[in-house]
């Protein structure tokens, strides 16, 4: 049976773009669609790893037992990507290339019974994908999918809010491998999700690998430098993939929010760190307040948690944010430090070391009272 985008009983979480409803565009890490559904027939052997066309799918679908396909367009500016899925609580992915209607397979042959699905989005703008369906063999009937958490929280932050070569846990506290291109990153292993997973709340993560807080500073859009401001009120805002589109505010609204940005600001110099009362390091200060703010207004209620990580950076940048956040005098902002800040590794932040972070920042945005 053929599972249209917009089936009532599909459960979508993210930034996702659905002005062409039939196909909506996944952009952010942590964006998914969810379903639940029961089969008939079939030996349990899930998680087959591949994407065909549709003529070569032909030949799959001829063996027997209930199988799961999903169908997909790629639109790939970097890296090799790869989807997500958790499948009856069993995490894969598979890799999808950069062409049009690819069919891939999630699963075959599964036990009778019922299923639940989650697909997700593993990896930022280094792509986008469209989903233009799913195909369920030996579908019984769709079910409906538990509510989603009252708990809303979104995160604006770089690679480490992503999740970016996050499984490379053979290098925990250390430099990232050389060889790594994509298969790596996982958002589902970011400190981000991890601290959603942990609030029991849903997540908007609006990260992308190597965002500065400023145009024309950081490594994302290295030619062309583009920063959170120019990123964080945007539903699609990659220069090499696609028209850009602003996001309506008014669809989502968190209670809680966290600013992790700084990181990627020193590069290519790290003025905050070599002149803290210079004239470049006063203007990246006033526009940080100017970010928070902006925040603050477009949601009045919740709390903002400003923060950066525990991958290794100069204090200058912790100080920066700290004055900030004195300055502004708000109730409801708050300066966050990790136990190990700007010095816990020198590579991006492992699963391990996610869990610490994100069990430091689950209690903390706790210890906040917040009235969920």
């Amino acid at each position: 049976m053929y599972i249209s985008p917009d089936h009532e009983l599909l459960q979508y979480s993210g930034r996702i773009d659905f002005e062409e409803p039939k196909a909506p565009v996944f952009v952010f890490p942590c964006s998914s669609v969810a379903l639940r559904f029961t089969v008939q027939g079939g030996a349990d052997r899930a998680g087959a790893d591949s994407c065909v066309s549709g003529a070569d799918r032909a030949e799959a679908d001829s063996a027997a037992g209930a199988a799961v396909f999903v169908t997909v367009t790629n639109k790939n500016a970097y890296c090799d990507n790869y989807l997500g899925y958790i499948l009856d609580g069993e995490q894969g992915k598979f890799r999808i290339e950069n062409t049009e209607r690819q069919t891939c397979t999630v699963a075959e042959d599964l036990a009778p019974g019922e299923h639940s699905l989650l697909l997700f989005k593993r990896m930022d703008s280094c792509h986008t994908f469209t989903l233009h369906g799913l195909e369920i063999t030996g579908l019984k009937e769709l079910l409906p999918c538990p509510p989603k958490p009252e708990r809303r929280i979104e995160v604006y932050g770089d690679s480490v809010s992503a999740g970016e070569v996050s499984e490379a846990v053979d290098y925990v506290g250390k430099p990232d491998p050389e060889w790594h291109n994509g298969e790596l990153s996982n958002s589902w292993y970011s400190y981000s999700w991890i601290t959603a997973r942990k609030l029991n709340a849903e997540i908007h993560d609006i990260a992308q690998g190597g965002v500065a807080l400023i145009d024309g500073i950081g490594y994302y859009n290295d030619a062309e430098p583009v920063g959170m401001e120019s990123v964080y009120d945007k539903l699609r805002y990659s220069p090499a993939l696609g028209v850009i589109k602003p996001w309506d505010f008014s669809l989502w609204t968190p209670q809680a929010v966290v600013i992790a940005v700084g990181q990627n600001d020193s590069h290519p110099c790290d003025f905050m760190r070599e002149n803290y009362e210079g004239a470049q390091a006063a203007h990246w200060r006033e526009c940080y307040g100017a970010f928070v703010r902006r925040i603050r207004g477009l949601y009045p209620d919740a709390e903002v948690i400003l923060a950066t990580t525990i991958l290794e950076h100069d204090k200058s940048w912790d100080c920066a944010i700290d004055a900030v956040c004195t300055a502004l005098n708000d109730p409801k902002v708050h300066h966050f430090l990790y136990k190990r800040n700007g010095a816990g590794t020198p590579g991006h932040i492992r699963i391990p070391e996610a869990e610490e972070m994100a069990e430091e920042l689950a209690g903390y945005i706790d210890s906040l009272g917040i009235p969920w």
